[in-house]
């Protein structure tokens, strides 16, 4: 495919979030697999104490593929409905999301986690975007570290 399908991936993350930074690997793998095939991907810090340096110094340590940018004031968590990180948000072309939750199934709950995923549902939902098929399921839980309400 190309870059007409201009799909957009927030993955809303976290520098201080156990289970968010588990899925650093997996962030990048997904990101190697599907930036050829014209969907951008973004890192979103919702925590405001999450300072700019933090991020960059989170980025490099964990090996992300991509900026993260700070979302304090949670304009990005609302936009998504996100309310956990690792949580992944799928936007098509028209900015519609298409997808919320997990990335995949490896957390059971906090503290319960497989050896390995045995469903991959954001790979499985930007495959079948690409593949121009419906998302099945749009909507999965994440399992992480709640998005504090915070008001500014």
């Amino acid at each position: 495919m190309t870059a007409a399908l201009a799909l957009t991936v927030l993955i809303f993350v976290s520098t201080d979030c156990p289970v968010s930074n588990r899925y650093a690997p997996e962030i990048a793998r997904l990101y190697e697999q599907f930036t050829p095939q014209g969907i951008r991907f973004r890192l979103v810090y919702p925590n405001p104490l999450d300072t700019p340096a933090a991020i960059d110094t989170h980025v490099r340590a964990f090996r992300l593929p991509v900026a993260g940018e700070r979302d304090p004031d949670h304009r990005l968590v609302k936009r998504a409905g996100a309310t956990i990180t690792p949580e992944a948000a799928v936007f098509d072309k028209n900015g519609r999301l298409v997808y919320i939750g997990r990335i995949d199934n490896r957390f059971v709950e906090l503290g319960r986690e497989r050896p390995a995923a045995t469903e991959h549902d954001l790979r499985n939902a930007l495959s079948a975007l690409v593949a121009g098929k419906p998302i099945v399921p749009p909507r999965t839980q994440a399992v992480g570290c709640f998005i504090a309400d915070m008001k500014p």
